[in-house]
Parts: structure tokens; C-alpha cells; sequence
């Protein structure tokens, strides 16, 4: 049996109403410190607590989160930086992702901020602050960079690491963390919005079948409030085989997200299918049309590990195995019934027999 890997992350994301940012509160009993991002003069808004800055080409500048440990024990913190992303669920995550940076992007914010230390003891009942080195690119840009900082307790991913190795199934990870948004721009030129719809192809999403379409947020922005409504017909047919709609979904700036539509149990079939899109968001309509093959060796393999369709298979069996059973004690109560039947008969015949018996020889006796 592979072994498999689930993260599941706690995080507090301290995010921005006015841009589009969805507040997310996650219960943090579990982390053993807190954290505040220090303000700096050049945020936007100061009303907003995380990191929003405008910034100047080439511009150097430190920032800080102050941390504080309120346990009787030092608390070890690992810092480390991402560039935003969009899941498959249509969410904006800030941390660490499954999710791939997108070829749009036009500077990763791991390149441009970095942790002083690679570590932050937080000794017991006090506090301390991490310091951020951020360094602008030469070149001037438009739009926005977003991202994050994660904040983890070294003890956490320690235990996660030994409980990995341990177990020779699946290994559970659990590993929970601090992430605090952090954007920057340089300027508050309009940028234009753009989505394309850049692959389909058949895949799983938590074993089960589905049709992935690739949406791609090509522009330094949010996109927020966005909704979509696919359909998937065979190539040249007008009947829908499969649809999903989703809405109040939201993309981070040039990011890209393979949106599922789920085959609710069904099997792959091999052959040639259109999937028609309209996605709205922000006032503008976009509607794409792609044409896409599923092949007979990637449905096999794919129906194969659906765990879905293993289930519909099993019921059948059970079903099929329950209707044997029927018929087999259905035929034990007919021939059961048909024996005392015949015992009954036949204790007849006999008692008739007996009276005969008896009635020829009170005669003879006359």
C-alpha cells in the first residue's frame, strides 16, 4: 500500500474586506504562541492587519511580527515565505500550498521577502519579534504581489515528521501554523481582467472521477465574487452528460486553478466531449468552448481507482448475493412446504386405507 500524505492545516489568515479578501477564523487552541504584524508607515490602509504596502522599485525595508508565548516552556517557530495560489475549491491560499505557482506571475514574494533568521525561539512567558528583509525588483510593475507568511512550531512538524515515519499506511500530518497576508504594489494604475481557460483533461479529485478545467488568472489582481457554469456534452451533441455551478469563489493575482466537475460516481467513456464555461466576476462575463478527448487506457486506469464506482460495483454485488440468498430460502420454504404436504397426503392415503380395512371386515362380519 502507497503511502499517502494529507496536511491538515490550522491556520489563522488575517485577510483584507476591501480588495476581496474572505476572513477565515480557524480555532488556534492548539498553537502555543500568537502573532501581530507590526504596522509600518507605508500600509494602505491602517485599519487592515496584515501587510499591505506601497512600495518603490529597488526599495529596501524591514518588517516585523512581534510574537508572543504566554506557555511555562521556549517555543520554537519556523518561518517561511509563499507566493499566493488558488485551490481547486476556488480559495486564496496565503501559506503552503499543493498548488503550483503560476507561469504569470511576474516575481515570486519568496524572492523579495525573506526571514532574517531561519528560526525564532520565543522564550517562556515573554516575547519577541521576527524581523522581514524586503527588497523590491528593479523594474517597476503593475498591479499586485501577494502572498504570505507561515508561522509553524518546530515541535509540530518534528512530531508530524516521526508520526509520518511510523506509520506504514497512511500517514496523517498534522500540522498547525500562523499565516499573515502580505501584499505589495507599486502603483494605483487600473489593471484590466483577464481569465482564460487553458486546459480539460479527466482526472480524480479525492479518488473519485472528474473533468478538470484549467482557469487562469492571467492579471496582477483579485479576482473576487467569481462564479462559474460548465457543462460537458459529447463533441457535436447538445445533451449535457455532466454540469456543476459554483459561485463566490476568488482568485489570487496571476494564479490558475484546475476547477472539477464531478462524475458523481459514473464512468470514464472514451470518445471526444466539449465543455462550455461562462464565468462571471467583478461585472465582466467570459465564455470559453473547448473541445477535449478522454482515451480508452487513461478511463480504464481512471475508473479503476475511483473509489466511487468500487462502491457502486460492491453494492451490485450485494445486491446480487441478497437476491440469491432470497431465491435459495424461497426454494428451502417451497420444498419444505411441498414435503409436509405430501407427509399429509400420505398419513391420508394410510387413515383412508385403515377405514377400508375396517369397513370390509365389519361386513364380512355381517
Amino acid at each position: 500500500m502507497l503511502k499517502q500524505k494529507r496536511k491538515l492545516i490550522s491556520a489563522l489568515i488575517i485577510f483584507m474586506s476591501i480588495i476581496g479578501f474572505t476572513a477565515k477564523q480557524v480555532e488556534a487552541s492548539e498553537l502555543k504562541f500568537s502573532v501581530e504584524p507590526v504596522i509600518p508607515e507605508n500600509q494602505k490602509d491602517n485599519g487592515h492587519t496584515y501587510f499591505d504596502l506601497n512600495m518603490k522599485p529597488e526599495q529596501k525595508q524591514a518588517l516585523k511580527v512581534h510574537m508572543r508565548n504566554d506557555t511555562d516552556k521556549e517555543v520554537v517557530v519556523i518561518p517561511s515565505i509563499h507566493t499566493a495560489t488558488t485551490n481547486i475549491n476556488g480559495v486564496v491560499e496565503y501559506g503552503e500550498s499543493n498548488s503550483k505557482v503560476d507561469d504569470t506571475v511576474q516575481y515570486k514574494l519568496e524572492d523579495l521577502v525573506k526571514p532574517a533568521v531561519k528560526e525564532v525561539k520565543i522564550p517562556a512567558k515573554s516575547a519577541t519579534d521576527l524581523e522581514l528583509n524586503v527588497e523590491m525588483p528593479e523594474a517597476e510593475f503593475s498591479g499586485i504581489l501577494a502572498g504570505g507568511i507561515t508561522l509553524a512550531e518546530k515541535d509540530a512538524e518534528t512530531e508530524a515528521t516521526n508520526e509520518q515515519d511510523q506509520e506504514k499506511g497512511l500517514a496523517i500530518e498534522n500540522k498547525y501554523a500562523y499565516v499573515v497576508a502580505i501584499v505589495l504594489n507599486e502603483s494605483d494604475q487600473k489593471v484590466d481582467s483577464e481569465l482564460k481557460l487553458t486546459n480539460v483533461e479527466p482526472g480524480q479529485v479525492n479518488a473519485r472521477n472528474a473533468i478538470s478545467a484549467t482557469i487562469q488568472n492571467t492579471q496582477p489582481k483579485y479576482m473576487n465574487q467569481l462564479a462559474v457554469d460548465t457543462k460537458i456534452t459529447k463533441k457535436g451533441e447538445k445533451e449535457v452528460l455532466y454540469s456543476s455551478k459554483k459561485d463566490s469563489m476568488q482568485m489570487a493575482p496571476n494564479t490558475s486553478f484546475a476547477y472539477p466537475v464531478s462524475l458523481e460516481g459514473k464512468k470514464l467513456e472514451p470518445g471526444k466531449y466539449t465543455l462550455t464555461m461562462d464565468a462571471t466576476s467583478m461585472k465582466q462575463t467570459w465564455h470559453f468552448n473547448k473541445d477535449f478527448e478522454i482515451k480508452a487506457d487513461i478511463a480504464k486506469k481512471l475508473n479503476k481507482t475511483d473509489v466511487s464506482i468500487e462502491k457502486a460495483n460492491n453494492l451490485w454485488i450485494y445486491i446480487v448475493f441478497g437476491l440469491l440468498l432470497l431465491l435459495i430460502l424461497l426454494l428451502l420454504i417451497l420444498l419444505f412446504t411441498k414435503k409436509k404436504k405430501e407427509k399429509q397426503q400420505a398419513e391420508l392415503r394410510k387413515k383412508a386405507h385403515k377405514n377400508r380395512k375396517k369397513k370390509e371386515k365389519n361386513k364380512h362380519k355381517v
